[in-house]
């Protein structure tokens, strides 16, 4: 397998097309905006530039890289002559059905069509397809490049092969593969996201503000990130819609997002990609001081 497409060029579908690139492929990075596509590229660039300084790689690596990367702002001539191709549209389960019935229908018959989702059934988005065998979920973890992480599921009806296939391309990409099972938000977010909830819960109940809780999970538990900040890192409306997805999938109220969270992002403060959440951020940079609200 030599050529890759990857949908949507957000944070997520940026880094995936960046160490994809990286590691040989030829890439397909799309997206309707080509302003999004734009600043993608010159993210990788900047991320590509930090791995030159560290001595990872050469300016050559570099070139090379950037040269196997090409945008699209159609699916359609996107996705021509993939082998694989990764969704890694916004956590919304309608746009990523809609977005797989139309890859389904676009892509050649034998191409694997994989999504990042990180907690929508596999098998639910493999269903609108007419290859569910070939239908199965690459959950990267973020910042991409960085991160070794891929979490692989398989939906009901994937086949081996290609269990086995996507296995084998993630060591390619000197990520570690885990198999996990098919459940709402699998194992990474299922255990995650509802430790981030209870951390806004708590502020929200005013037993410790946001540094303080971010400062006992870092230099209690050995967390490299307080919650709360990592929430911002995350989104706050990836973070509702995810606990959105697990209340509705388990069914149980421990997994009922905090009313704060929930009012946070009808207000729109979403985190870092907003300028504020429970920090205030600037230019993607978390400030020293906590969001003026919670002061």
């Amino acid at each position: 397998m030599t050529k890759i497409a990857v949908v949507g060029a957000g944070t997520m579908g940026n880094g995936i097309a960046h160490v994809f690139a990286q590691s040989g492929f030829d890439v397909s990075l799309i997206d309707i905006s080509e302003t999004v596509l734009d600043r993608a590229i010159t993210t990788i660039k900047k991320n590509l530039g930090r791995l030159i300084k560290k001595g990872k790689i050469s300016e050559e690596d570099k070139n090379n890289t950037l040269n196997r990367l090409a945008t699209f702002t159609e699916i359609k001539s996107g996705v021509c002559g993939a082998e694989l191709v990764i969704e890694a549209a916004t956590e919304n389960e309608n746009i990523k059905l809609k977005i797989f019935k139309e890859l389904d229908e676009l892509c050649n018959s034998e191409t694997i069509l994989a999504t990042n989702t990180s907690s929508i059934s596999i098998t639910k988005i493999a269903a609108v397809t007419n290859r569910p065998g070939k239908v199965i979920g690459m959950h990267f973890m973020n910042p991409v490049p960085m991160m070794k992480l891929v979490e692989i599921i398989k939906g009901y009806k994937t086949s081996d092969e290609v269990l086995k296939k996507i296995v084998g391309i993630s060591k390619k990409l000197n990520k570690v593969p885990v198999e996990v099972n098919d459940v709402p938000g699998f194992v990474a977010n299922r255990v995650l996201i509802p430790m981030i909830n209870e951390a806004v819960i708590t502020l929200n109940r005013g037993v410790a503000g946001v540094e303080a809780i971010d400062t006992v999970m870092k230099l209690g538990m050995a967390h490299p990130m307080g919650p709360l900040q990592l929430a911002d890192f995350i989104g706050l409306d990836v973070c509702l819609a995810i606990m959105n997805v697990l209340h509705k999938g388990l069914g149980e109220d421990k997994y009922a997002a905090c009313p704060l969270l929930i009012t946070m992002v009808e207000a729109g403060d979403l985190g870092a990609k907003s300028g504020t959440g429970f920090y205030d951020w600037k230019n993607g940079y978390r400030n020293l001081t906590v969001a003026s609200r919670f002061k």
